[in-house]
């Protein structure tokens, strides 16, 4: 069997090594800026907020689960069941998949159309800052939903408990529409 021989790749060029060097700081920053924060910064589904800025909530007609909470972008918000109305637990990987609608330091929470203002709060994340609560329950969006309007979280069971959407009145939908 005769063996091939393997190209021995050319050492680059003193000016290719030396652009390289040169986005060295930038590819850090990049890295850092997205490997660094905690998965539930708020920047998921399109859910991006100024510190002191106001994060809105508002209620929209969503196929498959009807009118439901979403998020200022659209994305359809949801509870999970094992908060109990009392506090965040989706943490860490299930802040991944499952998001929290977080409030800005300094910032306000607003109701939009067809949600009661007296039904939003706040409650503490663990991982630090405040996570926007309706009728006690901490809201999430859900990495799943590619585009707002979408709900393919409803009814899921995932990270330790069941994942439902939430209606205006501040009822989970835990049967079909």
């Amino acid at each position: 069997m005769r063996r091939r021989r393997r190209a021995i790749p050319a050492r680059p060029s003193a000016a290719i090594s030396a652009a390289r060097i040169a986005l060295l700081p930038a590819a850090v920053i990049l890295i850092a800026s997205g490997c660094g924060g905690s998965p539930s910064s708020g920047a998921a589904n399109g859910a991006t907020t100024a510190p002191g800025g106001t994060v809105t909530v508002l209620a929209r007609s969503v196929p498959g689960v009807g009118t439901v909470l979403v998020n200022g972008q659209g994305y359809t918000l949801y509870m999970f069941v094992p908060d109990d109305r009392r506090a965040v637990t989706c943490t860490g990987s299930c802040a991944g998949t499952w998001p929290p609608l977080m409030l800005p330091s300094g910032g306000r929470v607003a109701a939009g159309a067809g949600v009661k203002p007296g039904l939003l709060g706040s409650d503490p994340d663990p991982a630090g800052g405040r996570v926007v609560t309706y009728g006690g329950w901490p809201l999430y969006t859900y990495a799943g939903d590619a585009e707002p309007g979408e709900a393919t979280g409803q009814a899921i069971a995932n990270n330790g408990g069941d994942w439902f959407v939430i209606r205006p009145s501040g009822r989970p939908l835990i049967s079909e529409p």
